[in-house]
C-alpha cells in the first residue's frame, strides 16, 4: 500500500470532544480495483468507525442529538448548550436539526436490518397480535402506526394524507409480508381502516382474528348517543352568554381586589370553614372576594371530569349541574343579604347571570334527556370494564395485572355483562307511546352491537410455539398507540415547542419518530445492538457494510426508508406535497391570464352540452 492522501479534520465526539485528526488514506501499490471499479484504499479503522463518513461528527453525537430530541423531546439550545458546556461541542442549531433526521434515518435501517430477526422472535413465541391506529393534529400530519402487542415494538410508521382504504391496505400488506400475517388484528372502527383489515384477511385466507378496540367502540357509542344533547345544551350555554359573562364578572372582581387579592384569598378560606354562622356572604373585601370564588367554582366545572375527553366526559352537563347548584346558593346567601350594598349588588349580578339555567325550561328538558342517555352509556362501560385512566382526575390506583386463568375469567364475565345489558335493554325498549327519546337512545346502542358484535369477543387466542401449544390474551383497546405512543408523543412535543396546537409539528414530523418508542423496550434493544450504549457501533457497522456493497460494484441502499413504500394517493384536498406547486408564482400567473383573458363567458346551461357529449 502506498500514500493516497492526507487529511486534516476537526472532529468532534462525545467521548473526546472536539480535536484534531490527522487521517493517511493508503491506496494498493498494485492499484488492483474493486469489482466497480474504484481503486481499492484503505482508510484508518480508528476513523470509520466513530467519525460519519463525509462528516466530521461521531456517531456517538449524533445517537445523543437523536435521543434527545425524540425520546426525551429536549429543544435545539438546550441539546447545543449540553453539548457545549458539557461535552466541548460547538454546533449550529441546523447542524443539530440535520444530526437528529440522520439519526432516524439510520434507526430506519437498522430496524429493516433485522426483519428477519423479529420475525423469527414472533415465529418462536407463536405469533403476534398487531394493534394498528393512526393520529394527527387538526387533520393534518396524520400518522399511521403499526404495534406488535405483546412485545409493544413499532413495527413500522407511515405519514398519510389523510385515513384512506387505499393507503392503509398497502401499509397493512407491507407488515404481513415483512413480519409475517399477525395472529389477531385490533383496529378502530373508521370507515377507511374496517375495508382495509377485511380486504387484508381475505388476501390471508382468514387466518387473522379481527377485534375491534373496545375504547373505540365505546366512544363510537358515546358520541352518537350522547352528542345531539350535548350539542342543544351548548348552543343554550352559548345563546345565554352564560360562561363569558361569568369570566367578566370574575375579572372585574379580581380588578376590585387589586392588590389585597393574596389577603383576600386567605379571608376566603376562613369564610369557607364557618359552616356554623349559616348562609351569610361578609361584608366589604372578603364579600367581594366570596362571591368571586363562587363564580370561579362554576368555570372550574372541567374538574369534575376524568380526563378522557367527550364522551366519556360530558363538560357541558357538568358546568350545567354546577349552574344549578350555585344559583340556588345564591338563592340562600340572599335570605339573609349582606349588610354592604355592593357586595349584595355584585351577589345579585351573578344570580342575574345564572337565572337562564332555572328560568329557561329548555335547559333542564335537554339536561334531562341528556343525563338519561349518559346513564345508559355509563352502565355500557361499567359492563365493558373501561374505566378513566389512571393519572386523570378523580381516578382510583391502577389495578394489579391479572394472571391467566384470571384474565380470561374477566374477558368471559364482561362478554356476560355487555350480553345480560343487552337483554336488559331490548326489555326496557318502550315499543310505542311518549318515550321517544328513550326508545332511540337504546336502538343507537342495540345497532352499534349488532353492527360490531363479531369482533368484540375472541381475545383469547391459542399459539403453536416450537415447545407446544399455548394460550395468550390479545389486548382489547388500542390504548398502548393511543396513551402510550401518541399521547406521549404530543406531550413531549408541546413541552419541547411550547404549543399547544401541533398542526405544523406534525406536518414536519417524519413518521421513524414512532420507531425511537422502541429504545424504550429492554428486549427490543438487545435485538437490535445490544445495549444504548453500543447504537454507535451498529451504526458505523452500518456504514461499513454499505461500503463493502459499494466497493463489490452492488448499489447499496439508501439510509432510511427502502422497503415496501405505501403509494402516494392523493386524498386530502390539499396536501403538503401539492402547496409549493399552487403557490408558485407560475401558477399565479396562469391562472390570472386565463381569467383576464377576453373570452366569452359561458353559459351553465352549455357547460352542461358540453360534459354531456364529452
Amino acid at each position: 500500500m502506498r500514500v493516497q492522501k492526507t487529511f486534516l479534520h476537526t472532529a468532534k465526539t462525545m467521548k473526546h470532544g472536539t480535536f484534531q485528526v490527522r487521517e493517511t488514506v493508503h491506496v494498493c501499490r498494485a492499484e488492483c480495483r474493486h469489482p466497480s471499479g474504484a481503486l481499492v484504499t484503505r482508510r484508518a479503522r480508528s476513523i470509520t468507525k466513530h467519525i460519519i463518513a463525509g462528516t466530521t461528527i461521531g456517531y456517538d453525537t449524533m445517537v445523543f442529538i437523536g435521543l434527545q430530541r425524540y425520546l426525551h423531546h429536549r429543544q435545539r439550545e438546550e441539546i447545543r448548550s449540553d453539548l457545549l458546556h458539557e461535552h466541548g461541542i460547538d454546533l449550529s442549531s441546523g447542524e443539530v436539526s440535520n444530526l437528529a433526521k440522520h439519526f432516524l434515518q439510520y434507526l430506519e435501517t437498522l430496524h429493516e436490518s433485522h426483519t428477519g430477526r423479529i420475525r423469527e422472535t414472533f415465529a418462536s413465541e407463536g405469533g403476534y397480535p398487531l394493534h394498528v391506529d393512526a393520529t394527527g393534529e387538526d387533520g393534518r400530519g396524520t400518522l399511521l402506526v403499526a404495534l406488535a402487542g405483546w412485545r409493544r415494538w413499532v413495527l413500522d410508521a407511515w405519514k398519510i394524507p389523510t385515513e384512506h382504504t387505499e393507503v392503509i391496505l398497502p401499509a397493512l400488506r407491507s407488515v404481513a409480508k415483512r413480519f409475517g400475517a399477525p395472529c389477531a388484528l385490533v383496529r378502530d372502527l373508521g370507515r377507511a381502516m374496517i375495508p382495509a383489515v377485511d380486504a387484508l384477511v381475505s388476501e390471508t385466507d382468514g387466518e387473522i382474528r379481527v377485534l375491534s378496540c373496545h375504547q373505540h367502540f365505546l366512544a363510537d357509542v358515546g358520541k352518537d348517543l350522547i352528542d345531539p344533547g350535548h350539542g342543544e345544551l351548548r348552543n343554550l350555554f352559548r345563546r345565554y352568554k352564560i360562561r363569558p359573562n361569568l369570566g367578566s364578572l370574575a375579572r372585574d372582581l379580581g380588578r376590585k381586589l387589586g392588590v389585597d387579592i393574596a389577603k383576600a384569598r386567605e379571608e376566603v378560606v376562613v369564610w369557607q370553614a364557618r359552616l356554623d354562622e349559616g348562609h351569610v356572604v361578609p361584608t366589604g373585601r372578603v364579600g367581594h372576594a366570596s362571591v368571586r370564588a363562587v363564580a370561579q367554582w362554576v368555570l372550574d366545572y372541567p374538574a369534575d371530569g376524568n380526563d378522557q375527553g367527550f364522551p366519556f366526559d360530558r363538560p357541558y352537563l357538568d358546568f350545567y349541574q354546577r349552574c344549578v347548584t350555585a344559583r340556588r346558593a345564591v338563592d340562600a346567601f340572599l335570605r339573609t343579604p349582606p349588610n354592604d350594598k355592593q357586595v349584595r349588588g355584585t351577589l345579585e349580578r351573578l344570580a342575574r347571570i345564572l337565572e337562564p339555567v332555572l328560568a329557561e325550561p329548555s335547559f333542564h328538558l335537554v339536561a334531562d334527556r341528556l343525563r338519561e342517555r349518559a346513564r345508559l352509556f355509563d352502565v355500557l362501560r361499567d359492563a365493558l370494564r373501561l374505566f378513566p385512566k389512571s393519572g386523570g382526575r378523580n381516578t382510583t390506583p391502577d389495578a394489579q395485572p391479572l394472571q391467566l386463568t384470571q384474565a380470561i375469567e374477566e374477558l368471559n364475565d364482561i362478554q356476560a355483562a355487555v350480553e345480560s345489558f343487552v337483554a336488559w335493554l331490548r326489555e326496557r325498549r318502550p315499543g310505542r307511546g311518549p318515550a321517544q327519546d328513550m326508545r332511540a337512545a337504546i336502538d343507537i346502542i342495540l345497532q352499534h352491537i349488532e353492527t360490531h358484535g363479531d369482533t368484540l369477543w375472541g381475545h383469547v387466542v391459542s399459539l403453536s410455539t416450537p415447545e407446544g401449544e399455548i394460550i395468550r390474551i390479545v389486548d382489547r383497546t388500542n390504548n398502548n398507540l393511543e396513551r402510550g405512543l401518541f399521547g406521549e408523543l404530543k406531550q413531549g412535543e408541546r413541552r419541547r415547542s411550547g404549543r399547544k396546537n401541533l398542526t405544523q409539528d406534525f406536518e414536519h414530523l417524519p413518521a421513524a419518530v414512532a420507531l425511537t418508542s422502541n429504545l424504550t423496550r429492554p428486549d427490543y434493544v438487545e435485538l437490535v445492538c445490544g445495549t444504548l450504549d453500543q447504537l454507535p457501533e451498529v451504526f458505523a457497522a452500518l456504514d461499513a457494510e454499505r461500503r463493502e456493497r459499494k466497493s463489490a460494484g452492488q448499489s447499496p441502499p439508501p439510509l432510511g426508508r427502502s422497503f415496501d413504500p405505501i403509494p402516494e394517493v392523493a386524498t386530502a384536498s390539499l396536501p403538503k406535497a401539492d402547496r409549493p406547486l399552487l403557490r408558485s408564482e407560475a401558477m399565479q400567473r396562469r391562472v390570472l391570464a386565463a381569467a383576464n383573458s377576453r373570452a366569452p363567458r359561458i353559459p351553465v346551461k352549455r357547460l352542461r352540452r358540453i360534459a354531456a357529449t364529452a
